[in-house]
């Protein structure tokens, strides 16, 4: 059902890239309600990490559609995120062009649901292609340590789940040792 909305762009933003827009969800609302209702019945944490800004899109509207999803962790550029000094934290990402920088506060992480001993996250971002920003990200998190009402718990990446997954790349080889890998829409990029 969802495979015909998303939209291809060659070439862009660089030559020999492939980009999937998935702003088209946001131009009908029946689809896009259904696409939240999808997205939520695989999350299973109530902690969802996600990427700015299209994660931001299609995350946030689990907090009041998705009854057991409680929490957004938000995973921002340079200079977006306030914090008090050891607050923020910073993780360097592979693209297919390129590196770049993603940022989390642990004050976030500690305004989680805990399980147990742990903090499981699901970390949500639009789209999978090479597996550089999900993978520098769960590196990062896992075994992080936060404190809550005075316990201190370990983050674990519980699953992957992305709204659109390139198959003909190898993102989900690199991701499935971590954690389990889920998708809304499978396509396969021109090479």
């Amino acid at each position: 059902m969802f495979e015909n909305i998303v939209k291809h762009y060659k070439n862009f933003p660089q030559e020999g890239i492939d980009f999937i827009d998935v702003m088209p969800f946001l131009q009908n609302k029946e689809v896009y309600r259904s696409l939240i209702k999808e997205i939520g019945q695989m999350v299973s944490t109530p902690n969802v990490a996600t990427m700015e800004a299209r994660g931001f899109l299609f995350a946030a509207p689990l907090l009041t559609d998705t009854e057991h999803v409680h929490n957004i962790v938000p995973l921002r550029k340079k200079g977006k995120l306030p914090f008090v000094e050891g607050d923020l934290k910073e993780v360097v990402i592979m693209k297919e062009y390129g590196s770049d920088m993603l940022y989390y506060r642990l004050s976030d992480l500690a305004a989680c649901t805990p399980n147990g001993d742990t903090l499981e996250v699901t970390l949500f971002d639009d789209l999978l292609a090479t597996g550089g920003t999900a993978l520098g990200l769960a590196q990062k998190l896992n075994g992080e340590r936060v404190t809550i009402d005075g316990k201190s718990y370990t983050v674990k990446v519980k699953e992957f789940i992305f709204l659109v997954e390139i198959t003909n790349l190898p993102g989900r080889e690199v991701l499935e040792p971590i954690a389990p890998v889920k998708s809304v829409v499978k396509v396969q990029e021109d090479l």
